[in-house]
């Protein structure tokens, strides 16, 4: 295994990461900046009002794009399956 190869592999994985977290973390943050923007403006101070709506929007992402997600760990597994054994010999 040679160490272009092990550094391709660790980016792949890395990138796989950042799109996954992002896919997650992006809409609940404009959601938050949304809230955050009406609190401001209406000057109403509460936790709760924020909480809620963020968690909602993530738990749909979940749900809209749970399929890709599971779909790219499998295919980075598939590909990491199959090719071990040529990696290793």
């Amino acid at each position: 295994m040679t160490p272009e190869l092990v550094v391709t592999l660790f980016s792949n994985a890395v990138w796989l990461i950042i799109l996954m977290v992002a896919v997650l973390v992006v809409p609940g943050l404009i959601v938050g900046l949304g809230i955050a923007i009406f609190q401001a403006a209406t000057q109403i101070n509460e936790q709760t009002l924020s909480f809620l709506p963020r968690l909602m929007t993530t738990l749909l992402m979940v749900i809209f794009a749970g399929h890709w997600m599971l779909r790219k760990i499998m295919d980075l597994f598939d590909y990491l399956f199959h090719n071990i054994p040529g990696m290793i010999g």
